[in-house]
């Protein structure tokens, strides 16, 4: 990812890579929990064991994702 202020909430997961360690967080992640672009970066950093900054390190490697999510029990099944 080139720039991590392109995350839009709510649209966008996110992984992160550093030091053999992985983490991801869906992009309904973000919105159920209320967080802003900065936590969610954060947040997916601890997800991977790592410092909530570890995603502005220059070794970090960070994608962002799209998902089609489905819910159990809607309308139209």
């Amino acid at each position: 990812m080139e720039h991590p202020e392109d995350i839009v909430l709510g649209r966008d997961g996110l992984i992160i890579e550093l030091g053999g360690r992985r983490g991801l967080l869906l992009p309904q992640v973000a919105t159920e929990w209320g967080f802003d672009r900065a936590t969610f970066l954060a947040e997916v950093s601890r997800k991977a064991g790592l410092p909530p900054d570890a995603w502005q390190l220059p070794a970090a490697r960070l994608w962002s994702f799209q998902a089609e999510v489905f819910a159990e029990g809607e309308e139209g099944e």
